[in-house]
């Protein structure tokens, strides 16, 4: 798949901050390998790649020998592509060379990191490194971690309450075939923009989380079984309506979806999960791009 460039440069100047950049400037990884760990950037010039000379390397097939090179001028700090294969991109934009400003997301391969500058780094680091531990790097949704942490207790409050819950649990269909025909950035880029548009047509006091792979699970408190199918039917037309676009392709996804309601019966997380995925199985042998529960 031929990668567009043109219209993909991106220059951001800002002078916030740009004083300290030299000082105290580094990386996290909030996705990928090494998950957590920060990198320096002191040096005026930084080499990322997979070449085992780079400065970062990243050992990963999408990742070119020489990718690219972080400058600190002292005023500012620049990210360069150097003629990649598969690009650098930052925010989810194709760059040729950008400016980078604080809280950037820079993607190179399947590897995500965010950039940190200013007289702060150390407890921005440290903020991010909590961060870590509730919320998926790759979807900036909540992770199984906390998933499996708020379903114990709202389990536990619906019951002592005596109010409603459901569960959602949904993956996306023939997940494997974009992996397998658009690239696994491609599939990363659906993964991402998915839970987006999810996450901004739920209620505030529902939970998205990213369950595992293209697995996701939605916490709907005080909501009984109809209103829970209700809302599954209205994330799976949303996801059918939804224009996946990565490098000038389109990418047909749809989802299928199991609901479960939790029980007087029910008390383990896991039981709840386990009726919801069966469910979730029969969306799947029935025909896929359908909810059932």
């Amino acid at each position: 798949m031929n990668r567009v460039r043109n219209e993909t440069v991106v220059t951001v100047i800002s002078t916030v901050g740009q004083s300290t950049a030299a000082k105290e400037a580094c990386l996290v990884v909030l996705y990928g390998d090494d998950l957590g760990k920060k990198h320096n950037l002191d040096a005026p010039s930084v080499l990322i790649g997979r070449s085992n000379k780079s400065d970062i390397q990243i050992d990963q097939e999408s990742v070119s020998r020489n990718h690219a090179k972080i400058m600190n001028t002292g005023k500012s700090v620049i990210l360069r592509d150097l003629g990649s294969t598969n690009g650098t991109y930052v925010n989810d934009e194709l760059i040729d060379e950008y400016v980078l400003r604080d809280g950037d997301l820079i993607k190179i391969g399947r590897t995500i990191f965010k950039f940190l500058t200013g007289g702060n780094v150390e407890n921005a680091y440290h903020e991010e490194i909590y961060r870590l531990t509730t919320i998926d790097g790759l979807t900036q949704i909540f992770n199984k971690r906390y998933f499996m942490e708020m379903l114990e207790r709202e389990i536990s409050r619906a019951h002592r309450y005596r109010r409603a819950l459901c569960l959602i649990i949904f993956d996306i269909d023939h997940f494997k075939v974009v992996n397998d025909t658009y690239g696994h950035l491609a599939g990363d880029h659906v993964l991402r923009h998915l839970a987006g548009a999810v996450k901004n047509n739920i209620r505030r006091e529902d939970m998205l989380a990213r369950y595992g792979g293209e697995e996701f699970a939605i916490i709907l408190p005080e909501v009984d079984i109809t209103g829970a199918r209700h809302i599954a039917d209205k994330i799976r037309k949303l996801v059918e309506g939804t224009r996946f676009r990565f490098e000038e392709t389109d990418i047909p996804v749809t989802i299928s979806l199991g609901i479960a309601a939790c029980g007087d019966d029910l008390q383990d997380p896991s039981e709840f999960i386990k009726a919801a995925d069966e469910k979730l199985y029969e969306a799947k042998q029935t025909g896929r791009n359908r909810a059932c529960g």
